[in-house]
């Protein structure tokens, strides 16, 4: 199994003033969690996508681009492109860019996004939601296949014997991230496409239904499974005593989560629900070193993962406390969970 991080850029809001965070100094912040990443040995990072003032990043590849500069083997993707709201030519030929610079590391997270500011600001009908996310990820497969492509679609103007550059080293790795919808799962089983799974509330296993129609969907479809792979990603920060940590991160995850739920009309985070979440069963995974091999462990034998990804930077920690938990992760975590794997 593949360990690694996801985050998605956020911008550190003073709970006293509501002053945000300077996006030039998160970027800068991110280069070097990355960097420390590639030295303690995580195996991939994804970086999200975003258009909103409490997010510093709106285009991946260029963070992604600025990290391969500085690694050596991590591997480096989106965590997601929101697909619907870009063009899947544009979005081929930076990943393909990226790829090229990082010898080969590039990744690609195709997904819809947890906003939609992006279909406004790229001129999209919400109307359209499905049927952009369904046509543009077809073209962006046909693109990463097909040097030279013929394509006809509803929301894009027509390719005709058009030769795409550049080209990655080879073929780009495409996963598509999912939340909690049936058919997300079954279209990404049908075309054999890697699945991450975003568990971000309630219970993991709530989401072993949706796994095994993935599954399914795959080797109904024809798929090798010796090809198969499967993550999760799922809200994560590492420190030196357990109960220390969680104290000290429970501010700015529950502010975060009373930001986006006050767009959403979600009641305020409680402090039960952060609790119950860091619980056995629950979806976070927040504490020390020995806990979370065991929980990490246990989510693995449950849907038998190929990756895991540690969302990690939700609320904007301090970026102290950040380099912090990325050495625990990839000097104490990482080392048990694999050593425990490979019995």
């Amino acid at each position: 199994m593949e360990l690694g991080i996801g985050m998605f850029g956020d911008l550190q809001i003073d709970q006293k003033t509501g002053a945000i965070q300077a996006p030039q100094q998160r970027l800068h912040e991110i280069i070097e969690e990355i960097k420390l990443m590639d030295e303690v040995g995580l195996d991939f990072f994804g970086m999200g996508e975003h258009h909103r003032p409490d997010y510093a990043v709106a285009s991946p590849e260029i963070i992604l681009a600025a990290a391969s500069t500085v690694t050596k083997r991590i591997k480096l993707g989106s965590a997601v492109s929101v697909i619907s709201s870009s063009d899947p030519v544009k979005l081929y030929q930076d990943f393909a860019t990226v790829d090229l610079l990082s010898n080969g590391r590039a990744e690609l997270m195709a997904g819809r996004g947890s906003f939609i500011e992006s279909f406004p600001l790229y001129g999209y009908d919400l109307k359209d939601y499905s049927s952009l996310f369904t046509e543009k990820l077809n073209l962006l497969l046909q693109i990463n296949n097909n040097e030279t492509v013929n394509w006809t679609g509803k929301h894009r103007a027509s390719l005709i014997n058009q030769e795409i550059y550049p080209r990655a080293v080879k073929k780009l790795p495409i996963w598509v991230a999912v939340g909690g919808t049936t058919e997300s799962v079954i279209r990404a089983g049908k075309l054999g496409l890697p699945v991450m799974f975003a568990i971000i509330g309630g219970t993991y296993a709530s989401f072993q239904s949706l796994f095994e129609v993935y599954q399914q969907a795959y080797t109904d479809s024809g798929h090798d499974m010796a090809n198969f792979q499967v993550g999760v990603h799922m809200h994560a920060f590492f420190g030196d005593n357990s109960k220390a940590i969680a104290e000290w991160y429970y501010p700015f995850y529950a502010a975060q989560m009373n930001r986006v739920g006050a767009s959403r009309g979600w009641p305020p985070y409680q402090r039960s629900q952060y609790d119950f979440g860091r619980s056995k069963h629950g979806h976070l995974l927040v504490g020390d070193a020995n806990e979370m091999v065991d929980k990490i462990l246990e989510i693995q034998e449950s849907f038998d993962l190929t990756r895991f990804a540690a969302h990690m930077d939700v609320g904007s920690p301090d970026h102290a406390q950040m380099m912090k938990s990325i050495e625990i992760y990839g000097t104490q975590i990482i080392p048990k969970v694999k050593a425990a794997l490979a019995k």
